[in-house]
This record gives C-alpha cells, sequence and structure tokens, in this order.
C-alpha cells in the first residue's frame, strides 16, 4: 500500500515567527492523523525552525529546493549536507516555478534527484505540462520526457525513496484544477514511465502526488482516484484550518 503524502508548499510566505505561529494553530488539528503522511515546506530561512518545532509530532518540514553539490562557491544555494546537518529529511525538486522563473532544468534536476538519494533525503520530484502543450496534445510527450529526464541513470534501488508530483501548469495559482479523471491519467502516464525507467515494482510503489489549486473541496474527489497518492497544496496550505480540513479530507 502507498501511504499517502500531504504536502503544504508555502512557497515564498510567512517569516519564522509566522510559521511558529502557523504550527501553534495547526499541529493540534491533525495531531491524531495518522493515516496520511504530512508535510511543510517552508522558506528555508523558516525551515530549521519548523523542523524543531515539529520533534515528536506527525508533521515533517520540507526543504523547497537544493543544490547538488556539497559545497562550493555558489551564493544563495542550500547543499544537500546542510539540509541534514539540520535534521531535513525531505526537499522538493523542479517544481515548475523554478523551471518558468529560475530556468531549472531536468538535467539539474537529475543531479539534485542523485544526490538526495545519496545522502537520504527523500526527493519529491515535480513534473507537468504548459497549457499550450495540453492544448497541442502533448501532455503524454512531455510529462514522459520530464520523467525520464530526471530519472536518467537512477537504478531501481536508489528509486526507493522516490515521490513524483504531478503538477500542470496551467492548474497551479489559477483556481482551475484539473478534473479527478484528467489526473487520473496524468499520473498513469507518469507510472509508465518509472516502470520504463526503473521497472514495475518501482512503479507501483511510488507515490505520484497531485499540486494544482488543490482545496478543502475538491481534495476527496481528487483522492479516490487510484493513481493519485497525496497532494502538493499550494496557497491553501497557508492557513492551519484550510490546511488542516484538507489533511482530514474524507
Amino acid at each position: 500500500m502507498r501511504k499517502p503524502i500531504i504536502a503544504g508548499n508555502w512557497k515564498m510566505y510567512k517569516t519564522p515567527k509566522e510559521s511558529l505561529a502557523f504550527l501553534d494553530a495547526f499541529l493540534p488539528l491533525v495531531e491524531d492523523h495518522t493515516r496520511d503522511e504530512i508535510l511543510v515546506c517552508p522558506t528555508m530561512s523558516s525551515l530549521g525552525y519548523v523542523l524543531e518545532a515539529t520533534i515528536g509530532t506527525n508533521v515533517r518540514g520540507c526543504a523547497q529546493n537544493m543544490h547538488w553539490l556539497n559545497e562550493g562557491p555558489y551564493t544563495g544555494q542550500t547543499s544537500p549536507t546542510m539540509l541534514v546537518s539540520i535534521g531535513c529529511r525531505h526537499v522538493l525538486l523542479g517544481h515548475s516555478e523554478q523551471r518558468l522563473y529560475f530556468n531549472e532544468t531536468y538535467e539539474r534536476v537529475n543531479l539534485k534527484l542523485k544526490a538526495a538519494i545519496n545522502h537520504g533525503i527523500t526527493p519529491i520530484v515535480c513534473v507537468g505540462e504548459l497549457l499550450a502543450e495540453r492544448e497541442d496534445m502533448k501532455t503524454e510527450e512531455t510529462l514522459r520526457s520530464q520523467v525520464r529526464a530526471a530519472l536518467r541513470n537512477i537504478s531501481a534501488n536508489e528509486a526507493r525513496r522516490l515521490v513524483i508530483a504531478y503538477e500542470p501548469i496551467w492548474a497551479i495559482g489559477t483556481g482551475s484544477t484539473a478534473s479527478p479523471e484528467v489526473a487520473a491519467e496524468a499520473h498513469k502516464i507518469i507510472r509508465h514511465e518509472i516502470s520504463h525507467c526503473c521497472g514495475e515494482q518501482t512503479a507501483e510503489n511510488t507515490r505520484i502526488l497531485y499540486g494544482g489549486s488543490v482545496k478543502p473541496e475538491n481534495i476527496s474527489a481528487l483522492m479516490q482516484q487510484e493513481q493519485i497518492d497525496g497532494a502538493l497544496v499550494g496557497g491553501a496550505s497557508l492557513v492551519p484550518t484550510t490546511f488542516a480540513n484538507i489533511v482530514h479530507y474524507a
């Protein structure tokens, strides 16, 4: 059984003080929840505070990005060894905003994925198509290409920690959500490509999350789809009660 993950990506919101205030309100709302893994992804300035505040709870902190090298002259970057040193064991890689605004490539995602695996960090690799690609009937081609590039030279054993997040770019922050059936079909394509790259058993075990305007009103319908193993939540994860409602989907 693939245990679902509900992850909240806070993007460039919340100071350390605001992050701790969120957790003060949120943790009691989910303290008895065991059905799903719960992650919050704060900014780097808040990550250490979040990791410390969630020790002994059922919530884990997750970095929003990382470099693939352990150290070097790379101003503004954070290495995998730095994440491990503060107790971080999850990281988002290849988020669409990194790809759209900061020239992230899947060749770099592949390097980061290898580094995460080598340091015992669970990578959540984001993939997803542009609206123009969907309209041009290129969704399958795009997803297969992204997964293939991210998993290049990754063995089945190395991929055992792998998590994929399907984020149709046209649905992120727009209020437009892929229908459960459309999302499930994309997940099926992704799982098939994982099978091609790393074997059928790896594909069967890999958790694939949906991200793109997830909210309390649509999470239950999405999670009813067999192919969907959780959610990567954006704006709706910024409010403790709203995110708790998503975690407690029926």
